[in-house]
């Protein structure tokens, strides 16, 4: 048998003390020992902070500047949703770094062949995965909602010169909670398909396919049927818990939109957890 490497450490842990909750406990030790340990959660992460924040400034910054030339119509639409103009262009590339580590977390594992240390570890495969879920999901959470407030903050300051922006406003303050929200989830939903595909390349177009390709393509297709497929699309009914005007085209409330996300994201987990129990490594 091979040394056992610092990522599996923990992992082999796990499997000597027991079961039960405490075998768990040690199984998110595990893994977050392995998330921790790779540089590309760093990297992955960073992106997230510096693109979000940086466009979370500079985009404000351009509307104030061009302020005395915008049009009446331009004006009108940034006093109706000015956190718009403060998040969703950040968001829009900050996810990829999500997406992309989500698909790390799982589908290297498979390319490396490190999976095979893990089950040997932690034999009780739903467990671990489990395990990886709750710790990936728990940590972009964090980073997202800290990320989302200090955007809005950066947001605030830059356009304080042509209004006051707070907090104090339900649709405000669900918009920037959804952000960090909408982003958890992601993680996990990423990290699922990681798990299902197993190959890093395919699941990271997969995941990006979806975030960034099929969403908005659905939203061309005409009569019933291309509302319901927008509506329910997994990562266009995810973004409407950040969103103050959703498009006439969408069937449900922001709210209602997250639980759909969500639900996708459960499916999902039944489902690989299912092959995960019943494929080789």
């Amino acid at each position: 048998m091979a040394a056992s490497s610092p990522l599996t450490t923990g992992a082999l842990q796990a499997n000597s003390a027991g079961s039960g909750h405490a075998n768990f406990g040690r199984l998110l030790l595990a893994e977050w020992t392995k998330l921790r340990s790779v540089r590309s959660t760093y990297w992955s992460l960073i992106s997230l902070v510096v693109v979000f924040l940086f466009f979370s400034w500079l985009i404000p910054f351009l509307v104030v500047h061009n302020w005395d030339q915008a049009s009446p119509s331009d004006k009108a639409s940034l006093m109706e949703d000015p956190l718009a103009t403060i998040m969703n262009f950040g968001i829009l590339l900050g996810q990829l770094g999500v997406a992309v580590l989500g698909v790390l977390v799982t589908a290297s594992e498979y390319s490396t062949g490190m999976i095979r240390s893990t089950l040997l570890a932690s034999p009780h495969r739903m467990r671990m995965l489990a395990a990886k879920s709750v710790v990936f999901t728990v940590l972009v959470l964090i980073v997202g909602e800290i990320v989302a407030f200090a955007a809005f903050g950066i947001g605030q300051q830059t356009f304080k010169s042509l209004f006051s922006l707070h907090l104090n406003d339900d649709a405000h303050m669900r918009q920037v909670v959804g952000v960090g929200l909408y982003l958890g989830v992601l993680a996990l939903f990423s990290l699922l398909v990681g798990s299902l595909i197993r190959h890093v390349a395919g699941a990271i177009c997969t995941v990006i396919a979806l975030v960034l390709v099929v969403g908005p393509l659905l939203q061309a297709i005409p009569g019933k049927a291309g509302q319901y497929l927008y509506t329910y699309e997994p990562t266009n009914a995810g973004y409407a818990v950040f969103q103050k005007d959703l498009p006439d085209k969408f069937l449900i409330t922001a709210w209602e939109g997250f639980a759909v996300f969500a639900a996708w994201t459960a499916v999902l987990w039944v489902l690989a957890a299912w092959l995960l129990s019943r494929r080789d490594a």
